[in-house]
């Protein structure tokens, strides 16, 4: 995970084309919500290996812009960029912001896991700057190609053009403030200062927006030109089309095979028993006899075979470690766990670390990162543990760790602060809630017990821990998905098929601002990389070409029909126990929302009659 950011001073910006209007005059009194200090120090927590910055000095001369590097004059307009890196691709140490002979700036957060081909030595970031400065005025062409979640601040020196956006599902966070009266400057950033979220509160009850925004996904650009003779520089914002078919459709988010015919669906309800009672079989002492193919699992429906191929192969490309983690180069630690598991026991979490168990080599430990709110009695806790059990029975040679990370909200007042920042511009309780879980997950300090140990031996003796892996595999988009959420039943039972479709469309085309932006810079705050096997796009390419009720059966009660296509790739992965668990959300598996509910409303009660989960927090953090 990096940090990126960018500022630009003394420029007006021509926002009509996405409907913004225009930015008033430059003038020089405009201030700052927070120093460079403060987004340098925000930048660094999530890119520890390195922080650079670059100055480029814009320069009117007729018509034309040229830009000078690192040059202290004040009066000039000037871009100042922020790069802050954690490395984990190439041999070679990089240091952001990345410039080439010809002026070009770069500075990059994000992964390419396919579409361009990089070599097992080499840096994804370079590879990418290199290509930039040979595709002419096509950068939208080149972006388009990546596979995988990123977000890109990018000078172009011979068209005077600043490319900018993020990826079409949003994986990666970019945050942008749009220049105002009050700041005519126009700035993005991977996060939110925490300076800047303290003063950018509504003012009197009116609707005044945020100093940030999450960036809508996309590319955009920003020409700089000085069109009139006063000398004065103007940038016209453009927002341009994705040129890679394949990644349009996934946009589109449609799928052909909506609502059954009475015959299909009758075929589909009888292959999922058969299944089941195959599967039931197979966790007994008695055998079924096998198949004429000899497959004792061919009852289970082919397209859940094609989804488990397609996350497999997700979370390969999510874990393959190039040379930089390899044993024997400088500065790698021999016990190195590189990779780790966002772990609830839950049904995503575990289809993801038995998946990981099979990518990963065998000598490496794989650390299971689960949070608590009320010690070994949360759900997720409990779940942690049974889900630890079945991993081991599976794959009884690799060494897991389940690291409890026990936390006490009325002890969290510096930490609920940090995260009520990181979250920004998402504003409400729920969102607080799921950020502190997160934020205190991915940290992975807390407790680990001898793989022997039985965990309901209460007397049992822990040894304190914390996990260093840079990566970590996160379940985001399973719900989205495979129809996970109660609402996804609601709309099914009042509109049928058609109804759940359009719901489920409607999430992942939100999910960017509701969900993975927030995530992204909860998680990454702690020097961790955030990785979604789920939203891979071969995943979602393959769940979108399986018929609805392949992947949804939601006349079954909670546990059965619910995420149906993902329970069947559970069982085929010997997860049966966890085949059948229910969705929780980490607020409610992790009790973080219960004891929110207590400190800043008094019961549960109170706040569920004042809709907690939604409500914006007005006070100053609540935490005094």
């Amino acid at each position: 995970m990096c940090g990126i950011a960018l500022i630009i001073y003394g420029v007006r910006f021509d926002l009509s084309s996405l409907l913004l209007g225009a930015t008033p005059p430059v003038t020089k009194s405009d201030q700052l919500q927070f120093t460079t200090a403060d987004l340098s120090a925000a930048l660094r927590r999530r890119g520890p290996d390195s922080l650079g910055t670059k100055k480029l000095l814009l320069h009117s001369s007729g018509s034309k812009v040229a830009s000078f590097i690192d040059v202290a004059e004040e009066e000039l307009p000037c871009m100042d960029f922020f790069g802050a890196t954690l490395q984990l691709r190439g041999v070679n140490p990089v240091a952001q912001p990345l410039m080439d002979l010809n002026k070009n700036v770069m500075v990059y957060n994000g992964e390419i896991f396919g579409g361009i081909e990089i070599g097992g030595e080499e840096n994804d970031g370079e590879v990418l700057m290199r290509l930039l400065g040979e595709c002419g005025g096509s950068v939208s062409n080149v972006v388009s190609r990546i596979k995988g979640p990123w977000a890109l601040i990018y000078w172009q020196e011979s068209t005077r053009t600043l490319w900018f956006g993020r990826d079409a599902f949003g994986r990666r966070s970019l945050l942008v403030h749009w220049p105002t009266v009050e700041d005519s400057r126009f700035l993005l950033s991977s996060v939110s200062p925490g300076a800047s979220n303290e003063r950018s509160s509504a003012e009197n009850g009116t609707t005044k927006r945020d100093f940030w925004e999450e960036l809508p996904c996309g590319i955009y650009s920003v020409n700089i030109d000085a069109p009139d003779c006063d000398g004065f520089l103007v940038g016209e914002v453009k927002k341009h089309e994705w040129t890679n078919a394949m990644l349009e459709e996934l946009i589109k988010w449609e799928r052909a095979s909506i609502e059954p015919k009475p015959e299909e669906l009758h075929i589909s309800r009888c292959e999922t028993v058969r299944g089941q009672h195959d599967m039931n079989l197979l966790a007994s002492d008695v055998m079924p006899m096998p198949s004429k193919s000899g497959n004792i699992q061919a009852s289970i429906s082919v397209p859940a075979e094609t989804v488990l191929i397609a996350l497999r192969e997700s979370v390969l490309r999510r874990s393959s470690l190039h040379r930089i983690f390899q044993a024997g180069m400088d500065g790698v630690e021999k016990n190195l766990v590189p990779v780790a598991v966002l772990f609830s026991g839950g049904l995503d979490s575990m289809i993801i670390a038995a998946l990981l168990h099979e990518c990963l080599d065998p000598s490496y430990e794989i650390d299971l990162l689960n949070v608590s709110f009320d010690g070994q009695s949360a759900p997720d806790r409990i779940s942690a543990k049974a889900g630890v059990s079945e991993l081991r029975r599976i794959a009884p040679l690799r060494k897991w760790k389940l690291v409890e990370i026990d936390a006490d909200l009325s002890n969290l007042t510096f930490e609920s602060k940090r995260v009520l920042s990181l979250i920004n511009p998402a504003n409400t309780y729920m969102d607080l809630n799921i950020g502190i879980a997160l934020w205190l997950a991915a940290g992975g300090d807390g407790w680990v017990y001898e793989k022997n140990s039985k965990y309901n031996d209460e007397n049992c003796q822990g040894v304190r821990y914390k996990s260093k892996a840079r990566i970590v595999l996160v379940g985001s988009g399973a719900d989205e998905q495979c129809a996970g959420y109660g609402r996804h039943r609601t709309k099914y039972r009042s509109g049928s098929w058609l109804r759940l479709h359009e719901e489920m469309k409607l999430d992942m085309q939100r999910i960017w601002k509701r969900n993975l932006g927030r995530d992204d810079r909860c998680i990454a705050d702690t020097g961790k990389e955030a990785r979604f096997p789920f939203l891979d796009e071969d995943v979602i390419r393959t769940l979108l070409g399986i018929p609805l009720w392949e992947v949804t059966n939601l006349d079954q009660p909670s546990g059965i029909g619910d995420k149906k296509i993902l329970r069947e790739v559970a069982e085929l992965l010997g997860l049966h126990e966890a085949a059948t668990l229910p969705k929780r959300a980490i607020q409610f598996g992790t009790r973080i929302a219960r004891e929110s509910n207590r400190k800043n409303f008094g019961s549960n009660r109170a706040a569920n009659q004042a809709s907690a989960g939604s409500a914006v927090i007005h006070k100053q953090l609540d935490m005094a």
